[in-house]
């Protein structure tokens, strides 16, 4: 009981430190699951914007390079350390280390907010990509970490596209799509999409996450945030 009122807390602080103005946010911790080549363009630019970051992966010595890269605000620790000492937690790994990560941080996931930008490709993931054609990427992801306050993001475009628009550009931030079914856990998301530099655009509940899955009309643009709504059929 009394850790399910900690976690309830913690997603408490972390939505109202979301909501404050820019002046009152405050830095929020979170773990980055895998220091790839998503983990490792988006986790330094929230370590830029004064976020602690924590790089995470079975091999975390192979991380401090990032980590140091990343500025004062980053560290590296294992998956389990990663998410004992943070607040919001983004997935940023294959899809097949799912079924892994759902055996050994499933359970320490339950009341936090989760950035999932794994994607299933059916070369490398097999059943795991039959199961994301049959039921949605949203709810796949959903199955492997219940009771996650989970949000798909960071997954409907390439690394190097995220890197090239981070700084800014002329015409309007990049549009992020992401879609989650818990409010606070949507404000967290924005909050932080915009900390990386980008524009959130609320798709809708995970069920819409299909919207911009890798292989859908949704993925792969590099819109700003009125054309993606327009690309999506949303309302402005």
């Amino acid at each position: 009981m009394r850790s399910d009122l900690t976690r309830r807390a913690a997603l408490a602080t972390v939505a109202a430190l979301a909501l404050a103005g820019p002046a009152a946010a405050e830095p929020i911790k979170i773990a980055v699951i895998g220091g790839g080549n998503i983990g490792g363009t988006i986790g330094p630019l929230w370590a830029k914007a004064g976020h602690t970051v924590t790089f995470a992966s079975r091999h975390p010595e192979a991380l401090k390079p990032l980590a140091e890269s990343a500025g004062a605000g980053a560290r590296t620790g294992t998956p389990e350390e990663a998410v004992a000492a943070s607040d919001v937690v983004f997935l940023a790994v294959p899809y097949r280390a799912y079924p892994e990560l759902a055996k050994s941080i499933g359970p320490a996931l339950k009341g936090k907010v989760v950035l999932d930008a794994g994607n299933a490709t059916k070369a490398r993931d097999g059943e795991l990509y039959d199961a994301v054609q049959a039921d949605g990427i949203g709810a796949t992801s959903a199955k492997f970490f219940p009771g996650a306050k989970l949000v798909r993001a960071f997954n409907a475009a390439n690394y190097r596209i995220f890197a090239k628009n981070a700084a800014g550009r002329d015409g309007g931030r990049m549009a992020i799509p992401i879609a989650g079914d818990d409010a606070q856990a949507l404000t967290v998301a924005e909050r932080l999409v915009r900390d990386a530099g980008f524009e959130p655009v609320v798709v809708g509940g995970l069920a819409d996450a299909s919207k911009f899955a890798m292989g859908s009309p949704g993925f792969g643009h590099d819109l700003t945030a009125p054309e993606l709504r327009a690309k999506l059929g949303l309302a402005r």
